[in-house]
């Protein structure tokens, strides 16, 4: 990560995870969605941050529901996707994958994820070594395909397991345990899942989080984005889906 850039993660709402990016050189902080304002307040001014940005990944209101109250209380700019419009709340600047913005020095890529809904992005930031990928991948999961197809979903998994290796994936939500139980009926034999799953049970009764999780982390451990079963993507959702 550059010496320039740093990320605060901190819980909201009942299982949301809210996120700050801040580049000292510019002085520039962004907030990745807007779970709940409070929190998100309270993480800025424990570290000194100005608050000028929010980055919005999809519509839904755990992630857009602090957009009006930060942007009147801030004058702060809000990016998020613009394929249907009038779902991001403020929004300022409309991007879709593709689309390359500056922040600072900085460059963040926006990737198109469809899946969990038609028109979800996430932020990709080359210089921290990280991805803000709001609902679409989760520590031994995906997001529920409340909008998309399975085969929108397979293709966002495949864009995001097309990342380095060592990127570092900045999830939503803590969903990992719940995730674990449902995996390891997918991959009964797979030792790199129940390795990690151990690892998990040992950080949540800490209270530490499982995210940020990692490219490869996700690659040697979640069945929606290994090729072994990704292809069966469909299905598994939906069977996760009643599980």
């Amino acid at each position: 990560m550059s010496e320039n850039l740093e990320i605060a993660l901190f819980p909201c709402l009942s299982d949301n995870y809210g996120l700050l990016i801040h580049d000292r050189e510019s002085g520039e902080t962004a907030a990745i969605d807007t779970p709940e304002v409070s929190k998100i307040e309270a993480a800025c001014a424990e570290r000194g941050w100005t608050l000028t940005q929010i980055w919005n990944t999809h519509h839904h209101p755990d992630h857009t529901g602090g957009n009006l109250m930060l942007k009147e209380k801030h004058g702060l700019t809000i990016t998020g996707p613009d394929q249907i419009q009038g779902r991001i709340p403020g929004l300022d600047k409309g991007v879709s994958g593709g689309d390359v913005f500056k922040f600072g020095k900085h460059e963040v890529q926006v990737i198109f994820t469809p899946g969990h809904t038609v028109d979800h992005i996430i932020y990709y930031v080359p210089d921290a070594k990280a991805a803000f990928v709001g609902d679409t991948i989760f520590v031994l999961g995906c997001g529920r395909l409340f909008e998309g197809s399975p085969e929108d979903m397979f293709g966002s998994m495949a864009a995001i397991a097309g990342l380095p290796d060592d990127t570092k994936l900045y999830c939503a939500h803590e969903y990992t345990l719940s995730n674990a139980k449902f995996a390891v009926t997918v991959e009964p034999d797979n030792q790199a899942l129940l390795d990690y799953i151990e690892t998990a049970k040992t950080l949540r009764d800490q209270g530490i989080p499982t995210v940020p999780t990692t490219v490869a982390m996700e690659k040697a451990t979640n069945p929606f984005m290994r090729a072994e079963t990704a292809a069966r993507l469909g299905n598994i959702r939906a069977a996760k889906d009643s599980f």
